[in-house]
């Protein structure tokens, strides 16, 4: 009688968290900043049909990366719970945490269920409140756990080097088009640290604005909306160098 083959649990897990990270991995990436009057998503995403970036509800936004039928089943039964949530109790009790905390529960149940292969998805949600310090921004890794994430964040292939990028450079109080200048430098730079051109119609962008009257927060920005803006992100960033430039040569004088 042959020896049944035993695999450690500690191996198995292993093997199911390489497995997921290998098809997170594959995909491009997502980055999230919080600026002044709000958080803005950016994808490196030339498809218009299918979204990585989409509304949840009211003050509440999803971002993911990976295999796209598989977070498009996550993002809907999000937008199921919220719905149902909002329309049993008050929408003010529909809130990112809650939406991060339904989601670690079914991405934790299945990393760990040994009939079906994990998700190779990683998500983030993201609320917008009344003011910055008040903003919401959470990471959900394949295996359900939650990180509570301040500032910027990076999801998807390359997801290291861009975190690191955006950590050196990002700062409280940046405007719209000096964050989206900020993400899209990030997402141009390859691993090898040559920079690539990413052009509007390469991206997908989408904001959490604070400041819209409508109760819905959420908003695309396309177009020559878009591309306006990263026209202003440039031009401010060339402004601040000089401003620095001007700054050290006082100083060495």
């Amino acid at each position: 009688m042959s020896t049944p083959f035993y695999v450690s649990p500690q191996q198995a897990m292993a093997d199911r968290a390489e497995y997921a990270r290998k098809g997170i991995a594959r995909g491009r990436s997502v980055v999230v900043l919080q600026y002044n009057d709000g958080v803005v998503f950016v994808a490196e995403n030339p498809s218009r049909a299918l979204h990585k970036v989409s509304e949840i509800y009211d003050r509440i936004a999803f971002a993911a990366v990976g295999k796209y039928n598989e977070f498009e089943n996550l993002r809907i039964g999000g937008v199921r719970y919220a719905d149902l949530r909002g329309y049993t109790y008050d929408r003010d009790d529909v809130t990112a945490r809650g939406l991060a905390n339904l989601y670690a529960q079914t991405l934790g149940t299945i990393f760990s269920s040994a009939g079906e292969k994990p998700y190779e998805v990683e998500l983030i949600v993201a609320e917008v409140g009344a003011a910055p310090e008040d903003d919401q921004i959470y990471r959900l890794p394949h295996d359900g756990s939650i990180v509570d994430e301040h500032g910027s964040v990076a999801v998807g292939g390359n997801a290291d080097q861009i975190s690191s990028y955006l950590d050196q450079r990002h700062r409280d109080g940046m405007t719209l088009g000096e964050a989206l200048k900020l993400a899209v430098e990030s997402l141009a730079r390859d691993t090898n640290g040559s920079e690539r051109t990413l052009t509007a119609e390469q991206l997908e962008v989408a904001v959490l604005d604070r400041k819209r009257p409508q109760q819905r927060k959420f908003k695309r920005l396309l177009g020559r909306q878009l591309q306006r803006l990263l026209e202003e992100g440039s031009g401010a960033a060339e402004s601040s160098d000089a401003a620095e430039d001007e700054s050290t040569e006082s100083t060495e004088d």
